[in-house]
């Protein structure tokens, strides 16, 4: 067997498939070569378990966890009492339907849990429709750079880098356009083939690109024009699956600091077919809805930034944000609508036209 020589002269400590792997497949394999044996899925979970750093990415990672374990309970049962092989989740002396009980109630309180955020994200949803607040959602394949245009965007700093899955929280903040105020969040990365049990244990956190007033889609200019296509549909199909319709959705196309021609991102986006199938009837302008930026370098942005107050129309200009330790501030009575996210409350304040000078 090629692989088991290759295992044997390496001696590597793991070996990973590309592909999802049936308990069986893993059991023989685990046997067979005597090292820890990750599928494609195992591998995406242990990654996000990695990068989880917030309490509601902790807790949608977890769910994922166990719903890719309860899929797998009961031929791991099984063959766990064949005898515990390397690499293969031992599950000790558990009964079929013991395992079931326990993993069954760990995921009743994970969800429990998860729907207090989802309610609490959709009272924050109301307020700001309430107060007539634009909001913006950046999504995209993982490492597509969502990250550092946020960060251009907002001039923050948040983590940013080559590594897959750098965000797995929503982080949200105030921009301000030509005097107008918008709110952008940053979104987890897309990675194709994605199961639908992940997508909704991180339901929460996705669905702020359901109700978003616009989603720009951060598309990597510099892979090859196979790959783009590739991560472009996976993109693609898993905002269908979260009912985001196209007519809300704009691309940029990032990273043209690497290329030798700006020109290469518009043979790319007609061969993604965006200059036809997202042509407006009434328009000429065949490149509407894309733009070729820099967010590492701000090339571009402010064409972006014009995008924006196209599509998502004029922001809250009577915005302005304040932290929550300026709370002194907000006068009784004042309109106000809060964003939280791990570690920051802002409050967005409405303020009548001779108070915004003074504010």
């Amino acid at each position: 067997m090629e692989v088991k020589s290759i295992v044997d002269s390496l001696k590597p400590d793991a070996v990973i498939f590309d592909e999802v792997l049936k308990p069986t497949q893993e059991y023989n394999l685990a046997s067979t070569l005597k090292v820890e044996i990750i599928d494609r899925e195992r591998l995406i979970l242990n990654i996000f378990e990695r990068r989880a750093s917030t309490a509601e990415s902790r807790i949608q990672v977890k769910l994922a966890q166990l719903r890719y374990e309860m899929a797998r309970a009961r031929e791991k049962v099984r063959l766990a009492k064949k005898g515990e092989q390397p690499g293969f989740y031992g599950l000790g002396r558990y009964e079929v339907d013991d395992y079931y009980r326990d993993v069954k109630r760990r995921i009743s309180t994970l969800k429990s849990k998860l729907e207090s955020v989802a309610k609490r994200r959709a009272l924050y949803r109301r307020q700001r429709s309430r107060e007539g607040l634009v909001t913006i959602s950046l999504a995209g394949y993982t490492s597509a750079g969502k990250t550092t245009l946020f960060n251009t965007l907002t001039s923050e700093q948040h983590e940013a880098g080559r590594g897959m899955f750098t965000t797995l929280s929503t982080y949200t903040r105030a921009i301000s356009i030509d005097g107008s105020k918008y709110l952008l969040s940053d979104t987890v990365g897309f990675i194709s083939k994605l199961p639908a049990y992940m997508i909704e244990a991180f339901r929460s956190t996705l669905e702020e690109l359901t109700f978003s007033d616009l989603v720009i889609l951060v598309i990597d200019a510099s892979e090859s024009i196979e790959n783009m296509k590739k991560k472009y549909e996976s993109s693609m199909s898993i905002l269908n699956k979260l009912q985001v319709p196209e007519s809300k959705i704009i691309y940029a196309f990032n990273k043209i600091d690497l290329l030798s021609n700006e020109d290469e991102v518009y043979a790319k986006a007609r061969y993604l077919g965006l200059d036809s199938s997202l042509r407006d009837d009434t328009s000429t302008d065949r490149m509407a809805r894309y733009v070729a930026i820099s967010a590492k370098t701000g090339r571009n942005i402010e064409m972006l930034l014009g995008m924006i107050r196209r599509f998502a129309g004029e922001g809250y200009s009577k915005a302005v944000g304040v932290r929550e330790d300026g709370a002194e501030r907000i006068n009784e009575g004042t309109d106000t609508v809060t964003e939280y996210d791990e570690d920051e409350v802002m409050n967005i304040l409405r303020l009548d036209q001779d108070e915004d000078s003074s504010a």
